[in-house]
C-alpha cells in the first residue's frame, strides 16, 4: 500500500486534547503513526503542510441535500464538492426530501446516488415516520438494515406523543440513535425571529425561547420512559439548558447539537429583513448566543453542525416571513467555526471534538480522531488567512448564505478522504 507522510503540521487531536507540532503517516486508507520528533519515517509521498493545521475531517450531521424531487437546489455532486472545499470528510444527510426517505427503496436510492456523485462520505438518514408526517412510524428494522444511521422527522416535530413514545420504544429495542428538533409545535408555528423588543419592533411573527425547552422536557419525559438513544439536532437558547444537564445527570442516553449559526449569529442580524439569515429555529439574542457557546465549551452541547439546508432564489427573494428557512452551510463551517477560536471561546482541540470526535462516536465512526487505526480523513487548513466570501463562488448550487461578504478567518487548504486527496485549493 502507498504511504504518505504528512511533515511540518500542526496536529489537532481532539481525543487526546492535544494542538502541537508534528508528523502523520497515512498508510492506505488509515493513519499508521503520528509523532513529533524531528526524526521522520520513510514514506512514498512527502506532503509539507507549511505550518497549516493538520486536523480529523469534519463529521456534519444534519446535511440536506435534495435529492430526490429539487435537484435544482443541490445534488450528490454538488454537495460533495461543497463539503470537500469545507473540509467535511463525511455527511449524514436528512430525509426531509420530495418524497421522504421513508422505505428501504428510497434509503438505497440515495446511497447509490451518493456513493456514484459524491467524493465524501455519505450516511443517509431516514424519516421516523412516514411521510414525516408524525402519524405511523416506518420500517425502522428494515432501513437499518438498508444502512439507515438515525431516525428524524427533522423539522418537523411529531405532535401526537403516542405516536413518537412507540417510535421511541421500537427504535430502543433495536438500539436506533432518533434524532428530534425540540420545539413546542404550536408555539413555533409560523414564527419568523424569537420573541421579544426587537422582533416586535420589526413587526415579524415569534416564537417565545420557552417553546425549545418545552418540546425538550416532553422528549425528556419520553426518553425516561423508554430508554432510547437520543440527540437534539439544535439547542439554541439558554432556557433549555438546564433541562439537558438534568438529563445527563439522570443518566439518559441524549446528546445534543447546535448549527454553526447559532454560535456565530444572533437576532439583530435579521434587522434588515434579510433573508439569509432566516433559519429554523430562528436566530436567538446574544444572551441565548453567548450561553450555547459556554455550554459547547464545557461540554454540555455536545456537536456543531453546518443543518445545511439549500433554498433557491424564488423561495428567499420574498417578504421576511414569507421566505422559506435554511442556510446553506458546508463550505462555511470551518472558518465560521473558526470565529470562536479566534475570539478566544474555543481552543482547537475543544473546537474539533464537537466538528469531528463528538459527531463520529454518536454514529458509531471510527472517524474524528488522530490515531493509529483510524480512517485518514483529514483536513489540512491555514486557519489564520483572512477573506472575503462571495457567495457566487460557492459550489453548492443554492446561495443563501448568511455570511455574503462577510470577512471570514480561516481557509480549507486540502482534504482527504481515504487518504486520497478529495479538494486541493488553487
Amino acid at each position: 500500500m502507498t504511504t504518505t507522510l504528512f511533515t511540518n503540521a500542526r496536529l489537532i487531536d481532539p481525543e487526546q486534547g492535544t494542538d502541537a507540532p508534528g508528523w502523520l503517516l497515512v498508510e492506505g486508507r488509515t493513519i499508521r503513526a503520528i509523532g513529533s520528533e524531528t526524526a521522520t519515517p520513510e514514506a512514498d509521498e512527502r506532503v509539507d503542510c507549511g505550518g497549516h493545521y493538520l486536523a480529523p475531517g469534519i463529521v456534519d450531521i444534519g446535511v440536506k441535500v435534495c435529492e430526490p424531487g429539487e435537484r435544482h437546489k443541490e445534488s450528490f455532486r454538488s454537495a460533495g464538492l461543497a463539503a470537500a472545499a469545507g473540509g467535511v470528510t463525511t455527511m449524514a444527510t436528512r430525509p426531509d426530501t420530495l418524497p421522504a426517505i421513508d422505505t428501504p427503496e428510497a434509503l438505497e436510492f440515495v446511497a447509490r446516488r451518493a456513493n456514484a456523485a459524491a467524493p465524501v462520505n455519505v450516511l443517509p438518514m431516514a424519516a421516523l415516520t412516514k411521510g414525516r408526517e408524525g402519524r405511523e412510524m416506518t420500517e425502522i428494522g428494515f432501513l437499518m438494515d438498508a444502512g439507515a444511521v438515525a431516525f428524524t422527522d427533522c423539522d418537523h416535530v411529531t405532535a401526537d406523543t403516542r405516536v413518537l413514545s412507540r417510535a421511541l420504544t421500537y427504535a430502543a429495542a433495536l438500539g436506533a440513535l432518533v434524532i428530534a428538533h425540540p420545539q413546542e409545535p404550536g408555539l413555533s408555528r409560523g414564527a419568523a425571529a424569537t420573541s421579544g423588543k426587537f422582533a416586535s419592533l420589526r413587526g415579524l411573527p415569534a416564537v417565545t425561547p420557552m417553546a425549545e425547552r418545552m418540546g425538550l422536557d416532553r422528549d425528556i419525559a419520553l426518553l425516561e420512559m423508554t430508554g432510547a438513544r437520543y440527540h437534539a439536532d439544535q439547542i439554541t437558547t439558554a432556557r433549555a439548558l438546564p433541562a439537558l444537564e438534568r438529563a445527563r445527570r439522570n443518566g439518559l442516553d441524549i446528546t445534543a447539537g447546535t448549527s454553526i449559526h447559532h454560535l456565530t449569529l444572533n437576532d439583530r442580524d435579521i434587522a434588515d429583513y434579510r433573508t439569509f439569515f432566516k433559519v429554523k429555529p430562528p436566530l436567538r439574542s446574544e444572551d441565548d448566543r453567548q450561553a450555547v457557546v459556554t455550554a459547547l465549551r464545557e461540554g454540555l452541547i455536545d456537536i456543531i453542525s453546518s443543518m445545511h439546508t439549500p433554498q433557491d432564489e424564488e423561495s428567499k427573494r420574498l417578504p421576511f416571513e414569507e421566505a422559506a428557512s435554511g442556510a446553506v452551510a458546508l463550505e462555511t463551517l470551518l472558518p465560521a467555526a473558526l470565529r470562536l477560536y479566534h475570539a478566544g471561546d474555543l481552543d482547537m482541540p475543544t473546537l474539533f471534538r464537537a466538528l469531528s470526535l463528538n459527531p463520529a462516536r454518536r454514529l458509531g465512526l471510527a472517524a474524528g480522531r488522530l490515531s493509529p487505526g483510524a480512517p485518514a480523513d483529514l483536513v489540512r487548513f491555514d486557519a489564520g488567512r483572512p477573506f472575503i466570501l462571495h457567495r457566487e463562488t460557492l459550489r453548492s448550487k443554492s446561495k443563501n448564505t448568511p455570511f455574503d461578504g462577510a470577512r471570514l478567518q480561516g481557509r480549507v487548504a486540502a482534504t482527504y478522504v481515504a487518504g486520497r486527496p478529495v479538494y486541493e485549493a488553487c
